[in-house]
């Protein structure tokens, strides 16, 4: 019993490590006041230039790093429609995912079924996406830059008082979130599974995006959410033959939606930021 209890508990780990990951890069997003919907298409790219690089130069590292380039380039693109140009950051984000998506599957096909001949290890994404989501917390909540983060969502008026650039802190923020973004595609084909397939992500970036709105915006209920997600993917394999493996799968899916649906009726999660998905101009007032 205690083996199987220890098993599930590794394997939830390993489930929700890409969503925690993804899941605090959109948490620093719109703790900045913008909402980044593109997650999904993010990951993908993350997932197929850790490959592609990874792969062709035979080192995992340099296909980390180009993930992280990868995605981090994705988002501030989105940066400059949603942040630069105030265009609707809800369109602008599905705009991202599919464009992401679409191109990640495209440029990918020549690396379907390639072998991979050096990996990272699973532990080491595990063990770092917790450390991470601790020290994201601390510089979130007892940093001075922490505090102007979470300010340019509460007050961008204020910040701008204060003599900060409102654009500069929120495009940091949006890049931020697409590293990381990218961070858990690389999980998915450099450790976890090590290999390039269109559809990688399989809608976890969809699941990261609920997981900002589940854990309050805070960093550290995200690693809790984001374990409860990853027991549910786990319980999905470990219940087949007990229960409609359709319906399983579909488990994680449906809690989101309806985490979606409490927060649009105001009854999901508090603590948004207020200026949340607002358009910053600076010499505006709301």
């Amino acid at each position: 019993m205690e083996d199987w209890l220890w098993t599930a508990l590794l394997r939830a780990l390993a489930f929700g490590t890409p969503i925690l990951l993804a899941g605090l890069g959109e948490i620093y997003a719109e703790r900045s006041g913008v909402v980044n919907l593109g997650v999904e298409g993010m990951m993908a790219l993350g997932a197929l230039a850790a490959f592609a690089a990874a792969q062709t130069s035979g080192s995992p590292a340099l296909g980390l790093l180009a993930a992280l380039a990868a995605a981090a380039l994705a988002a501030l693109l989105f940066a400059m429609a949603a942040v630069g140009l105030r265009a609707n950051q809800y369109v602008a984000g599905l705009a991202l995912s599919m464009l992401g998506l679409g191109l990640a599957g495209l440029l990918g096909k020549p690396f379907e079924g390639a072998p991979l001949e050096r990996t990272l290890p699973e532990g080491a994404f595990v063990a770092g996406a917790l450390l991470l989501a601790l020290a994201l917390w601390f510089f979130l909540q007892h940093t001075y830059w922490g505090l102007v983060l979470r300010s340019a969502g509460e007050n961008p008026e204020a910040v701008d008082a204060m003599g900060v650039n409102v654009f500069l802190v929120r495009y940091a923020a949006v890049a931020f979130g697409g590293a990381m973004a990218g961070l858990a595609g690389a999980f998915l084909s450099l450790a976890y599974r090590p290999s390039w397939a269109d559809g990688i992500t399989s809608g976890l970036g969809w699941i990261a995006v609920a997981l900002a709105i589940f854990a309050s915006w805070h960093p550290l209920k995200a690693a809790l959410a984001a374990l409860f997600f990853g027991a549910l993917y786990h319980l999905s394999y470990r219940l087949q033959a007990q229960v409609t493996p359709e319906l399983l799968k579909a488990m994680p899916y449906l809690f989101v939606v309806l985490v979606l649906s409490l927060s649009a009726l105001g009854r999901g999660p508090s603590g948004a930021p207020e200026a949340l998905g607002t358009p910053y101009e600076r010499g505006e007032r709301r």
